[in-house]
């Protein structure tokens, strides 16, 4: 009996291990910071709660895609990830699971996510999650991550399409709102990108990959972020003007700006492992924070 229940319990675990491996090539920390802005982008295309169904279903859909992306981008990537401190853990480097296991789970999940959106969100949702997931695979993660220090600059735009992707699951169509919020993020993700680069130190430099802080050095990365979260601050502000929010939402995103513009100021004065850490963390709850606001002034008003 004892060596049953051992048996018994060494193969749950081992199945739990698989289960958390499998889950951690879809990276759940970014979906889940890519559908904070999803959920508010529907909010306001709807006027209103656009109900849990519809809701449900282009969470579900984008989830299932972004996952399968970043599925792909870690298969493609399994000798940077390899070289580099942060990464070396994750399941391929490490070998736990095999190439064509990861391959055909990416496959797998975005044929899921795929069908999902075009059953109960729309071809034009379906589509456009279709392009964001091409072009986190193609154009950032084959193309312009091992060639370029603008690789987030560009490549970000994927990670951006979210609320165009929730608008176009509400109302059928893309109006220049709904890429108003597209531009913000674009315009964060540069900041954001850089502090964890800076963060993790030599990592990226160790792995060939060429990051801003390691072609041009950290002070100039350092200050490239902050114009970019001087232009997302002032992106934001813009929003209402596009009929995004009104004055409560200008209110808090102002704030939030001052906060987020600080903290990346901080940087350039100080240039450190630790400062980079902070703003990296700051501009997480600042994008969470500014987009959960697009949506409850939308509720309330």
């Amino acid at each position: 009996m004892a060596s049953h229940a051992a048996t018994t319990t060494a193969s749950t675990l081992a199945l739990r291990r698989v289960v958390a491996d499998y889950t951690s090539l879809t990276k759940p920390r970014i979906i889940e910071l890519l559908l904070v802005t999803t959920v508010p982008a529907m909010i306001v295309a709807a006027g209103s709660w656009p109900g849990l169904g519809l809701v449900a279903a282009t969470v579900a859909g984008g989830a299932l895609v972004s996952g399968s992306a970043h599925a792909t981008n870690m298969v493609y990537d399994r000798d940077i990830d390899a070289a580099m401190a942060r990464t070396a853990p994750r399941p391929l480097p490490s070998g736990r699971i095999s190439v064509g296991g990861a391959s055909l789970f990416a496959a797998v999940l975005l044929a899921a996510g795929t069908g999902l959106l075009y059953g109960v969100a729309g071809v034009l949702a379906a589509a456009l999650t279709v392009v964001a997931w091409g072009h986190y695979v193609i154009v950032y993660t084959v193309w312009l991550k091992r060639r370029s220090d603008q690789n987030i600059v560009i490549g970000g735009a994927a990670g951006a399409l979210p609320p165009v992707i929730g608008w176009a699951a509400v109302t059928g169509a893309t109006p220049a709102p709904a890429w108003a919020l597209f531009a913000v993020i674009v315009l964060w993700t540069p900041t954001h990108f850089w502090a964890l680069a800076i963060g993790t130190g030599d990592d990226y430099e160790h792995a060939d990959v060429p990051m801003l802080n390691v072609v041009r050095g950290v002070e100039t990365a350092a200050r490239h972020g902050l114009v970019y979260a001087l232009a997302t601050v002032a992106a934001s502000l813009a929003l209402p003007v596009l009929g995004v929010g009104g004055w409560p939402f200008a209110l808090v995103a102002a704030v939030l700006g001052a906060w987020f513009a600080a903290r990346s100021l901080r940087l350039v004065r100080e240039p450190t492992k630790a400062a980079a850490w902070r703003l990296f963390h700051a501009s997480i709850v600042y994008l969470a924070a500014l987009f959960l606001a697009v949506g409850v002034t939308v509720l309330w008003s």
